[in-house]
């Protein structure tokens, strides 16, 4: 349910009983009071290991166990046997351009970079880096000599760092997550700028896969309801920026003598989730579509960059998330479209494991979402998310990634301090036009 409070649209929950800034101090007297503080300090939830990278890859908080590839899993889910390849076409946004969902939907579709401005000016940018020229180009004659596969691997995540990447992983490129064809925009056709129908196959086969996530910004995050004017703002933001970075490396690599194509928001030529497992950035989640990272939760986007230069892939990590989402459900509570399934398990698909996601009501509802431009609720609402750098949530996390009845306790954390349903009006930067939602 959803009720205008002045212009913010905010959802009909029970405020929380705390508010966030209480949060670490309560976290401290509980846990003194009950004798915690020697099991669980500071110390104990700085990063496990080294850095991954020389410039540093920031703290999980958490244990990451590093996993093998392997022909029944892509890290924690599990594979029943060849997965299909899959067109485009199928996504949701070129089934809404094909009016499958209706022709309000499609209609709609026109009109996603007319929500707010900013949105139209991070879309376009977008685009204009997804030329094919742009993504892939001609590869030097005569290879640079380069480092070993080790060296190189960390050379590349360096320089993912340098271009400011928040996070960067290099896995083995799976076969089945190539798309057979892509196919045009789906808002540049629905806008005229691009001829519907024109599907490309992909014989793209590059080995390897370097993935790079650009983090939404918490702060924004926390001053919006995860559906307002900024949401679909936030998401072409880190679109546009993983994007700068791919082509970046891609061209850099290809100006060495090897093979490398980008793919972003504006051209790809893959799904982008099971790459981004393969290269060890996050786990599946209850969302189906989407990936939880163990600092980011899924308040990212991402871009990839698929290579024939010799790497070695830093191989699936897990870090709890799977199980987690078995007990917390969260985004399926919250989410306002009722996309995201309840189902206590995830179910085959495809011949894979993922908990089913009704693709119709999510693509429909962010759309034509008239209190906004698009939706981030899931996003918002993931206790993933570090909300803040306190040891007493990170030992929460650390203890949600070890058990489900911790993981309902954070769950339970969560809602008392009003994560994912609050809104700080003080951190609120952005203007919006209301009116421009209802177009």
């Amino acid at each position: 349910m959803l009720s205008d409070v002045g212009n913010m649209p905010l959802y009909d929950a029970p405020p929380p009983k705390q508010t966030r800034d209480k949060y670490a101090q309560y976290g401290d007297t509980i846990a003194n009071a009950a004798g915690m503080t020697v099991a669980f300090n500071k110390a104990a939830f700085s990063r496990v290991g080294k850095t991954t990278t020389i410039l540093g890859g920031g703290k999980y908080g958490i244990p990451v166990k590093r996993l093998d590839y392997s022909p029944n899993y892509l890290g924690t889910t599990k594979i029943y046997g060849p997965i299909p390849r899959k067109s485009a076409e199928d996504t949701g946004f070129n089934r809404a351009g094909r009016g499958e969902y209706g022709p309000e939907v499609a209609e709609g579709l026109k009109k996603i970079p007319e929500r707010h401005p900013l949105v139209k000016s991070l879309f376009n940018m977008s685009h204009v880096i997804g030329g094919e020229n742009v993504v892939d180009g001609p590869v030097r004659a005569e290879p640079l000599p380069i480092l070993d596969p080790k060296s190189m691997t960390q050379h590349i995540k360096d320089l993912a760092k340098f271009l400011k990447a928040d996070e960067v992983g290099v896995g083995l490129m799976p076969e089945y997550a190539y798309w057979t064809h892509t196919v045009p925009h789906a808002v540049e056709v629905a806008r005229g700028l691009k001829k519907p129908n024109e599907k490309t196959p992909v014989t793209t086969n590059h080995k390897y896969v370097i993935g790079i996530l650009i983090d939404q910004n918490l702060d924004t995050i926390l001053s919006s309801t995860g559906m307002d004017g900024i949401s679909s703002s936030q998401s072409y933001y880190a679109y546009f920026t993983s994007g700068v970075i791919a082509t970046s490396i891609a061209s850099y690599i290809r100006n060495m003598g090897y093979s490398a194509r980008a793919h972003h928001c504006g051209n790809y030529q893959m799904i982008l989730a099971p790459a981004l497992v393969s290269a060890g950035l996050g786990e599946m989640s209850r969302t189906g579509e989407s990936i939880v990272h163990p600092r980011l939760g899924f308040r990212f986007k991402a871009a990839a960059v698929t290579t024939d230069m010799p790497l070695e892939p830093d191989g699936p990590i897990s870090f709890g998330a799977r199980d987690f989402c078995v007990t917390c459900k969260k985004c399926a509570t919250l989410c306002p479209s009722g996309a995201i399934s309840e189902d206590d398990y995830p179910s085959k698909f495809n011949n894979y494991e993922k908990w089913p996601t009704d693709i119709k009501k999510c693509t429909s509802f962010r759309i034509c979402n008239t209190k906004g431009a698009m939706c981030g609720v899931c996003m918002k609402s993931c206790p993933w998310n570090n909300k803040e750098d306190s040891w007493f949530h990170t030992a929460g996390i650390y203890a949600a990634s070890k058990s489900k009845l911790a993981a309902k306790l954070l769950k339970n954390i969560d809602d008392f301090f009003g994560y994912g349903t609050e809104v700080i009006q003080e951190n609120r930067w952005w203007l919006q036009w209301p009116e421009l939602f209802k177009k």
